[in-house]
Parts: structure tokens; sequence; C-alpha cells
């Protein structure tokens, strides 16, 4: 057996109640924070961490019974000839969703072997690093108290903006659009017209209602309108992009370089956000991120999970060039969301924080964090 053989699979589920439930479009009630930490280990000691999106129990289950067995034995080194043995495996039944998810997490913890066992970060082995911090925005503005919706918007903008965010990402959805323009009208005015502001609706509009809540969306200097419409209607993508000069983003329900390729190849969207820890892992979103240079679409990766999700997508943030390169660019931004969350504040003993809106990519070997266990312990379930 070579030094990098994988010996051991170990998944842990978590969860952690939160002291402030809150809401989206979706009207699911967020009541706890949860996640499947997947743990490899290899003959020489070497321990990879990924994450999986989504039901922590559902990974698991694909993990333990499909993906886990399947990879004992192989070298870690490889990552890519694992990731298209895992899919054909479970191509007649899993070519989305939660397979993919757990495949993203099997993914994400070879990488982290690769670069422990090199002593490389892991943005070093996917071709080098375009900046070593990057600028990023706060994803909040949920909905909790429904009786000051626009208040508790006002507020928490205000917080961000006064801890040095430099962009925002707040919900929308409410069932009343002229509420929801209000709101977001209030937020912008409070924040002022130097930190920019994005929307996001959770795929909760007709294609009629989102082109004409996104032309007042305009009025308001939105940078771009997140998920106006459900995932599956690609056509109906297309004719909200084409309607509305702000930019048209979405993606984090797309799955591999095939879930991605008519939304790119038909422009449905000007910006694809692929998440790292759902989308086929590192692996894939750097093919997916290729797909999406190569038609003219941006690619800002959609990031909701612990300290491993969020180092994953700043490696992946590091080796994307500037889309498009020039003299003062717009590089992509990291989402760093910032609901209750103790896996993304205290799985890594050193946290991976923002200063003054922006974020450094980690240096260390692999992703760039140690996992504190005594957090896994805490938190587990079952």
């Amino acid at each position: 057996m070579t030094t990098s053989t994988i010996k051991k699979v170990t998944c842990h589920v978590v969860s952690a109640p939160v002291e402030r439930p809150f809401t989206s479009s979706r009207g699911w009630l967020y009541k706890t924070r949860g996640s499947c930490i997947v743990e490899i280990e290899t003959s020489d000691g070497i321990v990879g961490w990924g994450e999986c999106y989504g039901p922590s129990a559902v990974a698991k289950a694909f993990i333990d019974t499909q993906f886990g067995p399947r990879i004992i034995g192989r070298d870690a080194f490889d990552v890519e000839v694992i990731w298209e043995d895992l899919y054909n495996r479970i191509k007649d039944y899993g070519t989305t969703g939660m397979a993919i998810s757990a495949l993203s997490g099997i993914d994400i913890a070879l990488w982290d072997i690769i670069g422990k066992s090199t002593n490389k970060p892991i943005h070093k082995l996917i071709g080098g690093a375009y900046r070593s911090e990057v600028t990023c925005y706060a994803t909040g503005l949920y909905f909790i108290d429904m009786d000051r919706l626009i208040e508790e918007a006002v507020e928490e903008g205000c917080e961000f903006a006064e801890q040095g965010f430099q962009a925002i990402k707040m919900k929308i959805g409410l069932g009343d659009p002229k509420l929801d323009i209000r709101r977001v009208a209030a937020v912008r005015e409070a924040i002022g017209d130097k930190v920019r502001l994005m929307v996001d609706a959770n795929h909760c509009f007709t294609v009629p209602q989102a082109i004409r809540i996104g032309r007042e969306l305009e009025k308001l200097d939105i940078e771009w309108f997140e998920e106006p419409i459900s995932p599956e209607d690609v056509d109906g993508y297309i004719e909200v992009t084409r309607a509305l000069d702000m930019a048209v983003a979405g993606g984090e329900n797309a799955f591999t370089r095939w879930g991605f390729r008519d939304l790119v190849v038909r422009k449905a969207m000007d910006i694809v956000q692929p998440d790292v820890c759902a989308a086929g892992g590192i692996s894939e979103c750097r093919k997916i991120a290729a797909l999406a240079m190569t038609h003219g679409v941006e690619c800002v990766p959609h990031a909701w999970g612990s300290a491993i999700g969020v180092a994953a997508t700043l490696h992946f943030l590091a080796a994307l060039p500037d889309q498009p390169p020039s003299y003062r660019p717009m590089p992509p931004m990291l989402e760093f969301e910032q609901c209750e969350n103790p896996f993304r504040d205290h799985l890594s003993r050193e946290p991976i924080v923002q200063q003054r809106g922006k974020v450094q990519i980690p240096t260390g070997a692999g992703l760039g964090i140690e996992i504190d266990r005594k957090v896994l312990d805490k938190y587990r379930v079952g």
C-alpha cells in the first residue's frame, strides 16, 4: 500500500439549536443548524475533512452504503479518478441532489489529504492563487419578527455595514411585492450607496412577478437578483434575464457540469453559483467555472455551511481568474452567511473571520484549518 492509501471513512452528523429561528420565502423555519462532516484517514495517519450540503443523515447514508466502502484501499491522490468512479457508480439513480452532495464531501476531504501530504494549500494544487484575500458579502436579513420586518432588516443591514462588510445580500419574497420593495428601499437608504446590495428570492416568484419586481429593484441599485424563479424553469430564467438590466444569479440547486451545461450555454443567468459542498466538490466546481467562463458567464459560488465549507470555497475562489480580466477587476466574492452557526464559528480552532469586508485565503496545508473534535463531540447526533 502507498502512504496515501485510504484506510477509513467516517461521517459525523452534527446539529445545534438556533436561538432565534429564521425563515426565507420558502417558509421553512430554521430551528437548527447542522451538517454532515466527512473524515477520511489514510494509512499513514493523514486526515482529510470534507462537508456535504443538505440533510445530513441522507448524505451519511450515501457515504456509508455506497461511496465509503468503494474507496477503501484507493490512493487519495487519484481524486478525479475516484470522482468519476463514484459518479458512475450511482449514475443510474443519483446524478443530482444528495448523491452529489455526498460525493462533494468526499472530494473536498481528498483534496485536503493531498494538500497535507504535499504540505501545500489546496489552491496551489489547483492552479495557484490569483489573490491572497477576497471581498466577502454578508448573507442575512432573513425574516424573524413578522411584526418588524422592515425595522429588523434595517438594523441588521446597518450592523453588517458597521462591521466593515462592503456588500450585503438580503432575503425577499414576502408574498407582497410592495412590502418587499419598501423593505429593500429602507435597507438601501440605511446602508448608503457605497455598500453593494443583492437580493435573494429563494425561487418564490413566477416569471411575470420576477420581471415586475426586478424592474423596481433596479431603481434601488441592486447588484444581482438571486433565484427569482424555480430552478427547473430554464426557459423562464432566460425570460427574466433578458428582461432585466441588472444581473440575474442562480444555480445553487444545480449539480455537476451536466447540470450547469444548459444554464451556461443558453445564458439563462448572468451569474452561476455552484456550491463546492453540493455541486460535486472542488474537482467538479473547477469544471463548472471553466464552462461558465468559456461562455462569458460569471461564477460566484454559493456557500452555506461550516468552517470546512467556507475554507474549501476560499481555495476555489483563490484559483478563479478575474471575470473578465481588467485594470481594475471585480473579482468573485465570498458568500459569508452571518446567521447563527457554531460550526462556522467554532469548528476550526482558528476561526475564519472577516476584517473590513475582506477574508484572507488560508495558506496552511490542505484546507488550512484545524478541526476541533470537541465541537464534533458536543453537537454529534446519534
